[in-house]
């Protein structure tokens, strides 16, 4: 049975809404959109463009879907992320969505928990952006193995968290780096 991968960008205070873009997501009245833009450094690029090229599936949810679907098929054709990003499976859960158009894109529609079992049995490593709310749903049932989590150096305050309480979820450290600019990224799997 295949792994799925959560990759996360988070603040200290657990926020994980907006990171790239100032209007990125403006749930709640959320207005402090585009936090990890002061960071770029290139440990953290390699880190995410590893992440994206070690999946050979993507699971997202509706918002994450809008977000990279907007970008990706448009995006640089030389860049070996584009490719990845383009060309493998991707599995959308929504319960609004009627249809998804990204290439090799297929809808997950009602309990989502059961189809992503199926999808381990099918699949290697599954990688997980952003979707708190996807990830909200897979916790409890068990189903993530491991998370990127690229902790950035602000708090936000408030905003959509990356755990979101509830389900007790204990993990083991296997990696950890700091970039230059302070982002610490840690890899951890579920003890």
């Amino acid at each position: 049975m295949g792994k799925i991968v959560v990759t996360a960008f988070v603040t200290l205070d657990g926020v994980i809404q907006a990171p790239g873009l100032l209007d990125e997501d403006r749930d709640g009245g959320f207005t402090a959109g585009g936090w990890t833009q002061p960071y770029a450094d290139p440990v953290v690029d390699q880190r995410i463009a590893t992440s994206v090229l070690d999946a050979d599936a993507l699971l997202i949810g509706r918002r994450t879907y809008e977000l990279f679907a907007g970008y990706w098929p448009g995006a640089d054709p030389a860049d070996p992320r584009t490719v990845r990003l383009n060309s493998q499976p991707k599995y959308v859960a929504s319960r609004s969505f009627q249809a998804v158009g990204w290439n090799n894109s297929t809808l997950l529609r009602g309990e989502v928990t059961e189809q992503v079992i199926q999808l381990k049995e099918r699949h290697d490593h599954i990688s997980i952006w952003g979707s708190s709310q996807l990830i909200g749903a897979l916790v409890p049932a068990g189903l993530i193995d491991e998370f990127v989590l690229l902790t950035y150096p602000t708090v936000i305050g408030g905003g959509k968290r990356l755990f979101n309480g509830g389900t007790r979820l204990d993990l083991e450290l296997t990696d950890t780096t700091t970039a230059g600019t302070g982002v610490v990224i840690s890899t951890y799997r579920r003890a």
